[in-house]
């Protein structure tokens, strides 16, 4: 196949250009400061058939330089709720059972959580500690679905090939991640993440689960340690009408991605945002080429606005009481009722809300 038929490579003499021109997007004390947000998501079980079960992710169990937890509660009808984690990436998630005989299954969970804005200066000296090594060896990996072999690291050595660093690898993948691929509104939720089939079919159409998973596939088929961070947004945006969400939050749901990067650590970037600017920002779409797409882009590579919560960096999940298979990510809540796994996008069997409000911190 050649790729280079269908596909478009960026060219890295772009690249130092484009390091240049990165803004020092949210210098100001009054952006980087703290906000505080609590989440509630309520869950019901419209139709249950026998023991019923559900499991309601918590936020990233682990403190950073840009988000904290602050308090997680749960209550209901459930005759068990309890915190669970999953023991290969460290999600919370709270595990729910009720007995056959409960008549309308019902739980709410609310999280408190700290975040500020996030941002890395690529053209610094890094000084950030070094992460374990057993740590990025699991973001090497491949998961079910973001495969690092076959058309896969062929595609992201040939992206990559005068590249002479992880950080211009990195950029070069980001950029070709931005330039080949389309948000596609007729995907539901955000998408599956199944990126060799995106890539043998030539359909490069998706959301942030699609469009990021390509990136971190890329990235670990090359060794770059890469992950995705699945989360959910809570605050409206600062600079994009498209890239927030308040007040109900229930379809808010948005997956980001990091790599590792020696000195700097876990620098984030965000490129299927950038394309949902391209989609949602202006009725009718705008050019790549249009300045809130550019300023987007600039962004979205080292910078994530802090609007949002973020659960965890797991894949194929298991979940325990479950005889069902592993969930791909946990980023939805989850319900099984008679043995039977309920569609998380499915309001008729299972109905939830998430609603987010800024607080006092």
């Amino acid at each position: 196949m050649n790729r280079r038929a269908f596909l478009k490579t960026t060219a890295l003499t772009s690249l130092s250009a484009g390091f240049a021109r990165l803004p020092d997007v949210w210098a100001s004390t009054e952006n980087s400061r703290w906000r505080a947000f609590e989440i509630t998501t309520r869950i019901e079980i419209l139709k249950p058939a026998g023991v019923t079960r559900a499991w309601v992710p918590l936020p990233l169990s682990e403190d950073t330089d840009y988000h904290k937890t602050l308090q997680r509660t749960w209550n209901g009808n459930a005759d068990v709720a309890r915190a669970a984690r999953d023991p290969r990436y460290g999600a919370d998630f709270v595990v729910a059972e009720w007995a056959a005989a409960t008549p309308a299954p019902m739980l709410e969970v609310v999280s408190r959580i700290a975040t500020r804005n996030r941002q890395i200066d690529l053209r610094a000296p890094g000084a950030g500690a070094a992460e374990d090594p057993a740590v990025l060896r699991r973001y090497l990996e491949a998961t079910d679905l973001i495969r690092t072999d076959g058309i896969v690291a062929e595609t992201a050595r040939d992206i990559t090939k005068t590249a002479t660093s992880d950080v211009e690898r990195a950029r070069a993948l980001y950029e070709w991640v931005v330039d080949n691929t389309f948000r596609d509104p007729k995907v539901a939720g955000c998408g599956m993440g199944d990126i060799k089939t995106m890539l043998e079919t030539r359909n490069l159409g998706g959301k942030c689960a699609d469009l990021n998973a390509l990136f971190v596939g890329f990235a670990r088929s090359l060794g770059i340690p890469a992950r995705d961070v699945y989360g959910i947004r809570v605050a409206d945006s600062a600079d994009f009408k498209s890239l927030g969400r308040s007040g109900d939050i229930t379809k808010a749901q948005h997956c980001r991605a990091e790599f590792y990067l020696a000195g700097h650590g876990w620098v984030p970037v965000d490129p299927a945002d950038v394309r949902k600017v391209v989609l949602e920002e202006k009725a009718g779409g705008l050019p790549l080429d249009n300045p809130q797409v550019l300023k987007a882009r600039a962004k979205l590579f080292g910078a994530w606005e802090m609007n949002w919560l973020a659960y965890n960096y797991a894949h194929d999940v298991k979940l325990p009481g479950s005889a069902g298979v592993p969930v791909t990510f946990l980023m939805y809540p989850q319900a099984e009722t008679g043995e039977i796994r309920l569609d998380c996008l499915d309001p008729d069997t299972f109905a939830y809300t998430i609603k987010s409000r800024e607080i006092s911190l």
